[in-house]
């Protein structure tokens, strides 16, 4: 990520490598369509969206928090390397103590 923002810097100006990142993910179901109105713009809905974005905002940045579900389907698919378990539980809001991974 800092690669990333030190090379956006050269382009945006100074202070743009102070840009950090945090994203949740998780895996289920969701909703999709086109909201219109001035600008059209395609957007999900759905209690999986809502769990990421609730993740991302508990997360720490620079890093890639993920729930149990997707830390599964990681496993499933043999990658599990890639998740480590967070040492402690999260609190979610609406979903109340979560196990999560970075």
């Amino acid at each position: 990520m800092k690669d990333v923002t030190l090379k956006l810097e050269l382009s945006l100006g100074p202070d743009t490598s102070d840009l950090d990142l945090r994203t949740g993910v998780h895996s289920g179901q969701v909703t999709a369509g086109v909201l219109r109105g001035q600008r059209s713009r395609f957007q999900l809905f759905g209690d999986t969206m809502n769990t990421a974005a609730r993740m991302e905002s508990s997360g720490e940045r620079s890093r890639i928090q993920v729930s149990q579900v997707t830390a599964d389907l990681l496993t499933e698919a043999g990658l599990s390397r890639w998740i480590i378990p967070r040492s402690i539980k999260m609190f979610v809001k609406g979903k109340g103590e979560m196990q999560t991974y970075w």
